[in-house]
């Protein structure tokens, strides 16, 4: 929050709601902490964010209000991936992208230029093979005789959801824009050596699940 880095923030925090369903927190002790975040929200709104990120906010609420400025990433990219339709364009056929149209289309946007080059298809496809890799990812924590190795397996799970999540949300205009890359496809050193982190946890737990 304070680099600012809003897209990490929310990550680590759903991590944790996730983690402490997960768990079974007491209903009560749930019901509190969405009560504090509901009570917090416009706190952190009004002072806690700055003024590019709640101009985020606002665009995501009415795209059409600002579409040179503020809405100017979420309208491309949802162009882009409509534009796609059933199989893409091809690749490195995609006017969004080559055009220059969409902004960190290497980076934070990489699935706007991997749907208008590959379709509903492979847009479909991509998103299978992420819900296999969660599935695999929670049958490896589920398995594990060990507490320890069954939290860090599930929360690894839960950073990996979570960031697909927002990542396909904001480039699809489901969710407002902020700085989250997808998982093993956008460009980056630091998100791709976390990733593997995250998956090489997995392979050792899968591999020693009856030590653990």
């Amino acid at each position: 929050m304070k680099q600012p880095d809003l897209g990490t923030a929310i990550i680590v925090i759903a991590i944790f709601g996730s983690m402490m369903l997960f768990v079974g927190v007491k209903r009560h002790v749930i019901i509190a902490l969405l009560s504090l975040a509901v009570i917090a929200g416009p706190v952190i709104y009004r002072y806690g964010l700055k003024p590019y990120q709640r101009t985020r906010i606002l665009a995501f609420l009415n795209p059409a209000s600002d579409p040179k400025g503020a809405s100017y990433n979420s309208i491309q990219s949802m162009v882009a991936v409509g534009s796609g339709r059933l199989v893409g364009k091809g690749y490195k056929k995609g006017t969004q992208s080559q055009r220059n149209f969409i902004p960190e289309h290497h980076t934070d946007f990489i699935f706007s230029v991997f749907s208008e080059e590959h379709g509903f298809l492979g847009s479909a496809l991509l998103i299978g093979l992420y819900a296999i890799f969660l599935i695999t990812g929670l049958t490896i924590a589920l398995q594990s005789n060990d507490k320890f190795a069954l939290l860090a397996s599930f929360g690894i799970c839960a950073m990996f959801f979570w960031q697909i999540f927002i990542n396909l949300g904001m480039v699809t205009g489901l969710l407002p824009i902020v700085g989250v890359p997808l998982p093993l496809m956008s460009y980056g050193g630091s998100s791709m050596i976390t990733s593997m982190c995250g998956v090489a946890i997995l392979i050792n737990v899968a591999n020693k699940k009856f030590m653990f």
